[in-house]
């Protein structure tokens, strides 16, 4: 049992990095991680904070056809809105008063990979209104510009609100809700994984154990 233990635990760090899970529910999303990674669908990932969102949006980027291209991330609601939507679509110079210099933005940059859009709940509804025809076209205007600029980019966003009530609020659209929605996961909270705690806390354990100069347990 110690050496079936052992070695699964080397196939999922092999697979999946630090995501650790052996119980049932880690079961089913590694399951729906290895189905949707191969196709270009956009993937919307639900969960509590601290469950690990983007580490399993890097996993579905790294197991599809995208991983030699870029994974880029942005924080919906670390920036202010103005802010999020020069860095998502960039800018030319003049675009306003501080912008001495044209800029790409992430769609851009990010051609051929995966855009990780974290707290993507966060986004401000002049900025939805851009990423919706972008979801729908795969074209864009960077700020202050007059070109259309295309690009082929995969979405993933992530939130810990529920979309669903944000729409019946107002303070989401729908038809953007659907569209970055295509395949939603919800990551189970640690308190719903069973042993999985025992797992992490023996991974973080040994990281410990194998810095110089540790002398712990």
């Amino acid at each position: 049992l110690k050496e079936e233990n052992a070695w699964l635990k080397g196939q999922i760090r092999k697979q999946y990095g630090d995501i650790i899970g052996q119980s049932r529910q880690m079961q089913v999303v590694f399951d729906l991680v290895r189905r949707i990674a191969p196709t270009n669908i956009n993937v919307l990932i639900t969960g509590e904070s601290g469950t690990g969102k983007e580490l399993f949006a890097r996993a579905i980027h790294n197991e599809s056809q995208r991983t030699s291209q870029p994974f880029l991330a942005i924080n919906c609601g670390g920036l202010p809105d103005n802010l999020v939507e020069s860095e998502l679509f960039g800018f030319r110079k003049g675009a306003f008063t501080s912008a001495d210099r044209s800029k790409k933005g992430l769609l851009e940059v990010a051609e051929g990979g995966t855009l990780f859009l974290d707290e993507v709940g966060e986004l401000a509804l002049s900025t939805q209104v851009k990423l919706l025809r972008y979801t729908q076209e795969r074209c864009f205007i960077p700020l202050g510009g007059t070109e259309e600029l295309r690009s082929d980019v995969r979405i993933i966003a992530a939130t810990h609100k529920d979309l669903s009530l944000e729409v019946e609020r107002g303070d989401f659209r729908e038809d953007l809700y659907y569209r970055i929605a295509v395949f939603p996961v919800r990551l189970p909270s640690l308190r719903e994984r069973g042993g999985d705690a025992v797992l992490i806390a023996e991974l973080f354990l040994s990281r410990l154990r194998s810095r110089p100069g540790w002398s712990g347990l």
